[in-house]
């Protein structure tokens, strides 16, 4: 039995994400909650010929504890889209609080849950989650993730365009590390299990670089003011919940690049923050999951000299993200 909660479900990756997670069989209870819409979302889910018990909730009567009563596995793509003439500190500060709010109800009623954070900015919404369990006292890092599987997704796909080859996209495996944002992107195009084309010269392997950093700004310009990458968004999301439940379910050896808090794995994160030079408290780097959530840390293995300047210029803006989260919460127990 594998009961997942959506927390945003009514949204742009809500949708589509509740419908994807609704199509695994391996789910028997689906439990949606926003602000707005579920009953209406899981009437329409709740049609599809698939074993998960779909239930949708709204903030009145309880309905986010009764969301997260029994959660095996939460996933929270809640928050507000960056609107014109909306500052990312703007945009921060609204969705710091959608997060805080929804993290302090998981603590109090699923502290035992896998949570996969997805609210943007992840670099700093991680944090946030964090310390709102450690004020609880239910913090455990093997269990709270940062979904940053879209960028993997992204790097899989650009790169089988590259061969020439777009049905080479599903085993094109490409592993991301660092962040969730802009420059904190750092893809391994080096590891790459499909080799780029010999003699790729190195502009163009900074062109594919930068697109899988900012692919998102691609999908927004395209969108023309009708939204951001919510579609890919929500697969990539499906993506490593689907890996999470399998872990559960006793699979081993899965592994994914995701965003976690490095004590979850003492000895790989020490060994870690050696290879990139810095003692931040968390990074994405390939993870592998068990039953109980993080295994080990991965180290980032033989890297190039080029990956390694990308590696360098993550690291202080990082620190400045998860210092942002780590304060908002500091700042709003005050």
């Amino acid at each position: 039995m594998v009961k997942a909660v959506v927390l945003g479900a009514a949204g742009g990756i809500g949708q589509p994400l509740s419908l994807l997670l609704k199509a695994n069989p391996n789910v028997t209870e689906l439990s949606l909650y926003d602000i707005v819409n579920t009953p209406g979302v899981a009437a329409d889910l709740s049609h599809i010929a698939t074993p998960a018990k779909v239930v949708g909730y709204l903030p009145p009567d309880d309905g986010l504890k009764k969301a997260l009563t029994g959660a095996d596995i939460v996933v929270i793509p809640a928050g507000v889209p960056r609107k014109p003439g909306m500052t990312r500190d703007d945009l921060f500060k609204i969705n710091a609080g959608i997060v805080r709010d929804l993290a302090t109800g998981i603590a109090t009623t699923a502290p035992k849950a896998f949570v996969l954070v997805i609210s943007n900015p992840v670099n700093s919404t991680v944090p946030i989650v964090a310390e709102v369990f450690k004020q609880h006292g239910v913090f455990n890092p093997k269990k709270i993730f940062g979904v940053t599987t879209l960028d993997v997704v992204r790097a899989s796909t650009f790169v089988a365009e590259i061969l020439g080859d777009l049905g080479k996209a599903p085993s094109v495996v490409v592993p991301v590390v660092g962040g969730h944002s802009g420059v904190t992107i750092v893809p391994l195009l080096s590891q790459s299990s499909h080799p780029l084309p010999s003699g790729f010269a190195q502009d163009a392997l900074e062109q594919l670089t930068n697109r899988i950093q900012f692919g998102g700004d691609e999908v927004v310009k395209a969108k023309d003011g009708a939204g951001s990458a919510t579609l890919s968004m929500a697969y990539a999301g499906v993506e490593f919940a689907n890996k999470i439940i399998r872990a559960v379910k006793g699979e081993k050896g899965l592994v994914a690049p995701t965003f976690v808090n490095l004590a979850a794995d003492a000895a790989g994160g020490e060994a870690l923050k050696k290879e990139i030079g810095s003692d931040l408290e968390y990074f994405s780097a390939p993870v592998e999951l068990g039953a109980e959530g993080v295994v080990a840390i991965k180290s980032l293995g033989k890297i190039s000299e080029y990956e390694t300047k990308l590696i360098k210029a993550a690291v202080p803006e990082l620190q400045t993200n998860i210092e942002k989260g780590v304060s908002f919460i500091g700042a709003s127990k005050l």
